[in-house]
Parts: C-alpha cells; sequence; structure tokens
C-alpha cells in the first residue's frame, strides 16, 4: 500500500469571513513538493480544514518554513479564531465493494 504524507490544519473562523480567508489561502507561487490539497468547512462556514498530501515530510517542511508561506499564514491571520495543525503519515484503507450503500 502507498505511503501518505499529509499536513492537516483546522482553522475556526471569524464569522462571515470563508470567502476573504478562502482568497488568502491559495498559496502563492504552488508549492514544490505538493501532490494535491482538499478544504473542508462546516456548514456555518466558521471551522474549516485543509488537507494537503506531500512528496515527503520534508518537502512539507521546506514549504512551511518558506517565506510565501509566511507571507500567506500573515494574510489569513486576520480571519483566524483558533489553530490546530499536525503532520501524519498513513494510507488509504480498503474498503470492500458494495458496503457503505
Amino acid at each position: 500500500m502507498e505511503e501518505h504524507f499529509v499536513w492537516v490544519t483546522t482553522r475556526r473562523l471569524q464569522p462571515g469571513t470563508l470567502d476573504d480567508f478562502e482568497r488568502a489561502w491559495r498559496p502563492e507561487p504552488y508549492p514544490r513538493g505538493l501532490r494535491r490539497a482538499y478544504a473542508y468547512w462546516t456548514e456555518d462556514g466558521q471551522e474549516i480544514t485543509g488537507v494537503s498530501f506531500w512528496d515527503s515530510k520534508e518537502a512539507c517542511d521546506s514549504w512551511r518554513a518558506s517565506e510565501p508561506e509566511a507571507r500567506r499564514r500573515a494574510a489569513m491571520a486576520p480571519y483566524v479564531v483558533e489553530e490546530r495543525e499536525g503532520f501524519y503519515h498513513g494510507r488509504e484503507l480498503a474498503v470492500p465493494s458494495g458496503s457503505g450503500g
């Protein structure tokens, strides 16, 4: 099974700021070593979880220590009330066919 290197960040946002936060959230330039990224938010738009998949822990660490990431985090800061984050290793779980339906 393929191993994944994943960075997960969950942020609680100021009420009514999801659209502004999403504009500030987009990385520029696109990080090297980032394979794909997802964002999931609550119905009320006050909590958002970002899940990013990386080539390696080193690629993720390099981006997190970069100047573009520091600027991106500063741009997001006015909208964030609370933040939790962490790096994980994992794999896709095999789901038997015909289940969940």
